[in-house]
Formats: structure tokens, sequence, C-alpha cells
């Protein structure tokens, strides 16, 4: 078994999630197995993908007990691996690009997988206890499959010619974060700017939304078009819910059908990212896998298996409030069940009560057991929300509209630029639409810095010091533009000058402007 025979099956990318705590008697090597994609590889290949995975962490484990094995570089693949839990890993085995410049950035790749998981886990809980729950690992499999496939398909760009039949997963190609998303971070929020009046009507207008829920203690989130203004949560649960919020509850992700997350796109089959293959589940995966209960927070919905990323399913309401029948109808059919989440950092189970006026959406949640009589509580919540904030929600709309610069409110000219402040998982960034105009040349060269970054910081981590360190990379592109890094004292800066002159004295001076500007000279050297 060599590392060039782990993907020849199927050009492109291969996603497993496996237990290593499973399957290690002869005979049993498939209880090990909670997915994997494409499901349709034979179950020998999937074992000699897994198998080899195992060995790589095992291996590494020799060298470094304290630190898990992150990615293999092999001749024609790159073997990405995150431990999701304890002893229970996700691999993605990506194909090199035939050309000689890197298209792929390891450290991207390995916060999709994050993404999925964090995502599994604040819609189900953990996968270690669907295993406990259910050691035959039924349970886990019928929540992981339709789980990621969704997360892969169900937010696929429609055209106005697409017929509402056609099947999503059909003649779909894959594409992964590449170098033309290098000046974007996965696994931050983006903020809103906002003035001292409107941070005050906007703290005032959080303590009416916790007081409609009595005392219940509860959480919120204000968004403003798809920015963040205000939430109450720990900062992996405002990202793990602002990631949800964006793709599917703001006004943009209700009216446009379109998604930044999904790596499902039509395009042409000649682009040499993108990867060749058809999305489909043999006969066998999918009678095992949709077929078995629901561990959602509510518990109560049978065999249901909730599908929260499908797309299409939230609309809004007569009142304001966003509903779906994702998580089910009531009886009579007439209501539907009103969605659950999980708190990462408190373990606890909530419900989902996002509202929307006009581009302002707000999410509140109240603990599921402070509600006796579920829907009927949950309802009289609402009502309270209704009564006693509506003319603030009003308010803070107005306000933010009036300070808001549109799509492009934080381009600055003559830059292409990502800020990322890592100590409040915030970044900042020129916007997609300028970020299209720079040339290839510059994006690889942007990438290629951003992947020596990311080794030197994860060197920094593991070191003994542990202490932080400044840094400042500077790469000259074929094109002649200047990609420029610096890192200091938890913030980052890149940035693309493709107008900066020859010298990188001009490079230089541009970049300490926009420090001494935009980022309170955070940024200047000294």
């Amino acid at each position: 078994m060599g590392l060039a025979s782990a993907s020849t099956a199927c050009e492109g990318m291969q996603l497993c999630i496996f237990d290593l705590r499973r399957g290690q008697n002869e005979g049993q090597e498939l209880d090990k197995i909670l997915f994997f994609f494409p499901a349709d590889l034979p179950f020998s290949t999937q074992l000699s993908v897994i198998g080899l995975s195992e060995g790589l962490i095992t291996f590494t484990r020799i060298f470094s007990p304290e630190a898990a094995c992150e990615v293999i570089e092999a001749e024609r693949h790159s073997h990405v691996f995150y431990e999701a839990e304890t002893d229970i890993w996700m691999v993605m085995v990506v194909e090199k690009s035939k050309e000689s410049e890197a298209i792929w950035r390891i450290d991207a790749l390995r916060k999709v997988l994050k993404e999925v998981h964090s995502l599994f886990r604040m819609f189900y809980g953990s996968i270690r206890a669907m295993l406990e729950k259910d050691p035959s690992g039924g349970l886990s499999r019928s929540h992981l499959y339709p789980f990621i496939m969704d997360y892969l398909s169900a937010l696929q760009k429609r055209s106005p010619l697409d017929n509402c039949c056609w099947d999503l997963l059909v003649g779909k190609k894959l594409w992964l974060p590449s170098f033309r998303d290098c000046l974007k971070e996965c696994g931050t929020v983006q903020m809103l700017t906002v003035g001292r009046e409107a941070a005050i009507e906007v703290q005032s207008l959080v303590r009416v939304l916790e007081s409609c829920a009595g005392n219940t203690p509860c959480h919120s989130m204000i968004l403003f078009h798809d920015l963040l203004v205000s939430t109450t949560l720990s900062p992996d649960d405002t990202i793990n819910l602002f990631t949800y919020a964006v793709r599917r509850l703001t006004p943009n992700a209700l009216s446009s059908g379109v998604s930044s997350w999904s790596y499902l796109r039509r395009g042409s089959t000649s682009s040499h990212f993108v990867s060749g293959f058809t999305l489909a589940q043999s006969g066998s995966v999918s009678e095992q896998i949709y077929h078995s209960s629901d561990t959602s927070p509510s518990g109560d919905n049978g065999n249901h298996v909730t599908r929260p990323l499908q797309h299409g399913k939230w609309s809004k309401g007569k009142d304001g409030f966003l509903v779906t029948d994702t998580w089910g109808v009531d009886v009579g059919g007439m209501v539907c069940t009103t969605p659950t989440i999980w708190l990462q950092q408190t373990e606890e189970a909530m419900y989902l009560c996002p509202y929307q006026y006009k581009n302002l959406t707000l999410i509140l949640l109240i603990p599921v057991s402070s509600i006796l009589n579920r829907e009927e509580g949950v309802s009289l919540v609402k009502r309270q929300v209704i009564e006693n904030a509506s003319l603030k929600i009003l308010k803070v709309e107005e306000k933010l509209s009036k300070g808001w610069g549109g799509e492009n409110a934080y381009h600055v000219s003559g830059y292409r630029y990502l800020l990322i402040d890592g100590d409040r998982n915030i970044s900042r960034a020129s916007p997609p639409g300028k970020v299209t105009t720079l040339a290839k040349e510059s994006l690889l060269a942007l990438n290629n810095l951003r992947e020596e970054v990311d080794l030197e910081k994860s060197r920094l981590k593991y070191d003994n010091t542990g202490g932080e360190k400044d840094l400042e990379v500077c790469i000259r592109a074929k094109n002649n533009a200047w990609a420029i890094a610096r890192l200091n004292r938890g913030k980052e800066l890149y940035m693309v000058l493709e107008k900066a002159s020859e010298t990188l004295l001009y490079a230089s001076d541009a970049f300490e402007k926009f420090s001494n500007r935009y980022c309170n000279g955070a940024f200047t050297l000294d």
C-alpha cells in the first residue's frame, strides 16, 4: 500500500471520518468507518485509505506524541488530518495540481474539516456521545452522511434556467478553498463597525430581548446584513452560529440562494482545480445511513433525521420570526417544531428563534430545560419579543442603515487586504468583488506567502517557549506585484499591492500608511 495509491479510484478529493477505538479485531474493520466520500467506492478501497491514515497517525506519534499529525505530503496527494474528538479523525486526501504552483493551502483545508465538525456538534452534539448511545455506529452514520453531503452540495448556486427537480448529487464538480480564497479566513466572524449612539441602542435592545424570557437566562446574537453587531455567546459558539446564520438566516441567504461555504459549483471540467467526480451513494450505504433514530436536543423526533444544512428550508413568517419544517411539525401538521442547537461551552440545548426586520437579523436562544410546555412556551416568548422589542428593533435598524456604506464599505482604494485578530476570532477583508480584479499571479504569490506563515505559526505553536513572535514576509510575484504579511501580538495583516512600483521600500511605505490609518498603527515598525 503506497501513498500514491490512496486516491486512484476517484480523481480529486476523498474525505473520511473514522474512530481509532473501533474495528481493531479481524473481520470488524468496517466498524471504524463513520463516513466516507465518495460513498460508492468499494469498501476495500475505503479501508485502504483509512488504514493508510491510521498508519501515518501512529507513525507520526512516535516522533511527536504531544502534537497531532496535521499533514503528510506525498508525490501526488496531500493528506490533511484533523482530530475532531479524541481518537475520532477526519482525513481529507486531495490531489495535487499538475501545475508547478501549489493551489491549496493546507491550513484552509484543515479549517474546512474543523467547520464541518463544529457545525455538526452544534446541531447534534458530539460524535462520541452518539457512539456511546448506539455502539453499532448506525446512529452516528445516519447523521454524518446526510449532514456532510448537505454541507457539500445543498448550497449549490442555481441559475434561473434550472428546474426544481434536478438532482443535486449528479454531475456537480467539487471546488475546495484554493489560492483564489487566500484573502478569506474561515473560522472567524466579520464585525460591523458602529458609532457610539448606535452601540448604545444595540445594548438596550439586547437587554430587552433577554428580558422577554423572564428569569430564564438566554443568549442573543444580532446581525446587520451579513455582519455581526452583537453577541452574548462564547467565542466558539459565536463562530458556529454566525457561520450558520450567514448561510441560512440572513436576508441575503434567504433571497439569493447563494452561499459562500458551498464547495460544489457548476464549472468547466477543464479547470485544473476542479475535482472530476460525480457525487453518488451506493444502495448499501444509503440503506444503512438513513434509517436510525434522531439525537437532536429535543429528542422527540422519532426516526426523523434533521438536516439543518438543506437549502431553501427557512422562510419568514407573518410575525417576523423565521420558520422551518426541518425539525418536524406537530401532530396536526400546522405548527413547525422549534429548531434546537447545542452550545459548545455549556453543552446545553437551546431553542433557536431567529427574527428578521429588513436587513436586521436577531437570534434568541432559550434553554430547552427552562420551557416546560415546549412550543407553547416558545410562542409566549416570541409574543413578548414582538410586544416589547419591536420599537427598539426598528430604531436599531434605522441607525445601522444610516451608517451603512454598502457591500464595498470596507474597500480601501489601491489595496487588497485581509486583517485577522486571532485573539477575538475576527477578520476583515477587501470585498470579494474587488479581490476578483487581482491577477492570478498575485493571488498565487499571496497563497504561497500564507503557506509560509502557516508553517511558521505551526512551529511556534509546538515550540517549548510557546511565545508569540512578530513576523514579516514579503514576496515579489511574477507580475511584479508585492505580497506582504505582518504578524504582531496575535494580529495578522496580509496585503497585495499590484501598483507598488519596483522597490520594496515603496511597498513597505504603502503598508505602513494602511496600518497607521486603518489599524491604529498595530503593524507599524518601530
